[in-house]
């Protein structure tokens, strides 16, 4: 049963941030790219991509996003994209990237979230906040203090780009989230190169004692996915699997999973 805290969804909860929000003044859609699971060759989640209202590059959204402009669209991020993904009949989870410099107090930031997800009769379990771990994060515990609180509401957290920052091992030590995304650049001809599979290992003998789920993204070939597979990583995304599907979702390529 979903739970949908009261206290939370009425206008008096509105942090000053809510009130004195500056309007977005631009537009913007998402693509949807889904994260497969091996084991069972299914569909465990899809990742909302940020998107022009064509189809345009993430890019184009993101360089009209500032200081003023910031929390509304972290808001506006999470609204449209619980509201495409239950438009679409997404019966997975929902993985959404969220900006720590945007939230102010999670517990009153997350009302927009509630309010979308009882709206579209979207599960809160079904949700899963990614933060970006070579983001520049102004309070270091702020990040640690807004992912608990997500926890707390029933969401899964993640910490994506894992490996390409510099903070990832301490956030890690503080804070273990249920899913940790590896870099692209980590995953990039793994099967090729005895430097990145000892990091592959490594991290995932970590994560395996921590009781953190791992998630390869950017597979872009088989061999990319039988090493990773071998490892012990069977939640995978990348174009071997399938490409980001503009307000859609996206189907796995059936070659995809023959190994």
């Amino acid at each position: 049963m979903t739970f949908f805290p009261d206290s939370l969804t009425g206008a008096k909860s509105r942090c000053h941030a809510c009130r004195q929000a500056t309007p977005l003044g631009f537009d913007f859609q998402f693509a949807y790219q889904p994260i497969v699971d091996l084991r069972d060759q299914s569909v465990f989640a899809h990742e909302a991509l940020v998107r022009g209202p064509a189809g345009e590059g993430a890019l184009d959204v993101l360089r009209q996003v500032n200081d003023t402009n910031r929390y509304r669209f972290d808001q506006e991020c999470r609204t449209r994209a619980i509201k495409g993904a239950a438009a679409l009949g997404m019966q997975q989870h929902l993985s959404i990237n969220f900006m720590p410099n945007a939230v102010y107090r999670p517990e009153l930031c997350i009302r927009s979230t509630l309010e979308a997800a009882k709206a579209h009769d979207f599960p809160l379990d079904k949700l899963i906040f990614e933060t970006l771990e070579s983001e520049h994060i102004d309070n270091y515990r702020h990040l640690t203090h807004i992912l608990r609180e997500y926890r707390e509401f029933g969401f899964k957290t993640a910490i994506d780009d894992f490996g390409a920052g510099y903070s990832g091992l301490n956030l890690l030590a503080d804070f273990q989230p249920d899913l940790i995304k590896l870099d692209m650049a980590l995953i990039r001809d793994v099967d090729q190169d005895r430097a990145r599979q000892a990091i592959v290992r490594g991290v995932v003998m970590m994560c395996s004692e921590l009781n953190v789920t791992v998630i390869a993204e950017g597979i872009e070939s088989a061999g990319e996915r039988d090493f990773l597979a071998d490892c012990g990583i069977f939640l995978m995304q990348g174009y071997w699997f399938a490409r980001p599907a503009f307000q859609a979702l996206a189907e796995v390529r059936p070659a995809a999973w023959i190994r």
